[in-house]
């Protein structure tokens, strides 16, 4: 928090009443409360789209950096940086801590769990460097561990932890192709390969080629050898249909600015009242304070009004329905994919288990697994078929591209990539 700001942080863990919930963003939508509505019923999705200001100088199929803000967030955002914009810390110091609660609060109770084990952050990645670098239970001679596709960061964040630590780092490579016993039996054979593990990092879902981990039974089968699992839930959270209790895990990080469609620069910290005491208080925080979670977090002066949006993209999302919005990925993501598995030449890296993949998607043209060959690729679906996407690298495999579709995607959208795709393979 800003310097001087007086936080009760008492009030930060009882939390207050929450806001009222804005019927603005849930207004705009179409229908959706209509029965069988699929992920591929195309007069909802159009609707959909329509409340998205999306750029007509190329297909849009990068949309993992962040979401868009659908319009009625974007005004509420808008409203929101007016009022801390004219009000400062009149509103600051009288009110404004409230309502920043009530936003935490209304984002606990979306995601499943108490208020009080949850804290704002400006991003994914800050969560999960706190989380790695505050976690105190590691000693000399003991063991992290992660895998090729997380997270550049937080591979380094794991590095630092061991080194200073004195712990052994071991790095896997998970299965390419995958299937969901092969990824949990990569995972298996770490554990018994390496006896002194104290802590694994696991990807929720893959910000490289879209791969879901089985999270669930992967942290269980740890916690039996006395392992702890931080996860990476930044892209999953959002895009998939779950809620984080389903991942029964103690410390997870995620964002809130790619798939609920949040202003930019909110994230959020879970931490299990009963794990707290694993991660270390930030050391600018005021020893005085109270032993919470947002004890382990200081961020000074943040973009409050992005917090303050939180329940209007909340509203709009849940207007579309968690399993609806999760279904149109996998529809969108499955249209492109059926027709480039046909092509000779192309490599889908994720599978298509529905329990394994999301809408992120990735390929790339077999025997060309440099970034260089990547980039080109990247570049020549731009160039050409004026279509955005992004390479990825660090798959033990090679290079990728990404593909990520978004809910103002149409299908039209994937045909276009699928019959680029045909003739780039050419």
């Amino acid at each position: 928090m800003a310097e001087g700001f007086p936080i009760d942080r008492r009030a930060l863990l009882a939390g207050a009443m929450a806001l009222p919930v804005t019927a603005r963003a849930a207004a705009a939508l179409p229908s959706a409360s209509a029965p069988g509505l699929a992920g591929d019923d195309d007069a909802f999705w159009r609707g959909i789209a329509a409340q998205y200001d999306v750029t007509r100088e190329v297909i849009q199929l990068e949309n993992g950096n962040w979401g868009m803000m659908a319009r009625p967030v974007l005004r509420a955002y808008e409203q929101a940086v007016e009022r801390v914009n004219r009000d400062t810390s009149f509103y600051a110091r009288r009110g404004m801590v409230r309502d920043v609660i009530a936003a935490r609060d209304r984002l606990a109770a979306t995601l499943g769990v108490p208020a009080d084990e949850l804290a704002f952050t400006r991003n994914a990645t800050e969560a999960l460097r706190t989380l790695i670098l505050g976690y105190n239970r590691l000693r000399a001679g003991e063991t992290v561990l992660y895998a090729d596709l997380d997270y550049d960061s937080m591979q380094a964040c794991m590095d630092s932890l061991a080194k200073r630590q004195g712990a052994a780092v071991v790095r896997i490579a998970l299965p390419e192709p995958a299937t969901r016993q092969s990824i949990i039996d990569a995972y298996a054979a770490a554990i018994a390969a390496n006896p002194r593990l104290r802590l694994i990092l696991l990807t929720h879902l893959s910000h490289r080629t879209g791969l879901v981990v089985p999270v669930r039974e992967i942290a269980a089968m740890a916690r039996a050898r006395g392992i702890d699992t931080i996860v990476d839930a930044a892209h999953s959270w959002g895009q998939l249909d779950f809620a984080l209790a389903d991942l029964d895990c103690d410390f997870i990080g995620l964002n809130c600015h790619k798939w609920l469609g949040a202003p930019l620069g909110v994230g959020a910290i879970h931490i299990r009242k009963g794990a707290l005491a694993a991660i270390d208080r930030d050391p600018a925080n005021d020893a005085s304070d109270r032993d919470t979670v947002q004890a382990r977090v200081h961020t000074g002066t943040v973009d409050f009004a992005a917090q303050l949006t939180m329940p209007d993209a909340i509203a709009f999302q849940q207007g579309i329905g968690a399993k609806r919005r999760a279904d149109r990925l996998s529809a969108l993501r499955n249209r492109w994919v059926a027709h480039a598995r046909q092509i000779p030449g192309i490599e889908i890296l994720t599978p298509d288990d529905p329990a394994l993949h999301g809408g992120i998607t990735a390929f790339r043209i077999a025997g060309k697994t440099s970034a260089a060959d990547n980039i080109a690729l990247a570049a020549r679906l731009l160039e050409r078929h004026r279509i955005f996407t992004v390479h990825r690298v660090g798959p033990a495999k090679g290079a990728c591209v990404r593909v990520t579709p978004a809910l103002f995607n149409s299908m039209a959208d994937m045909d276009a990539l699928a019959s680029a795709l045909q003739g780039l393979s050419r």
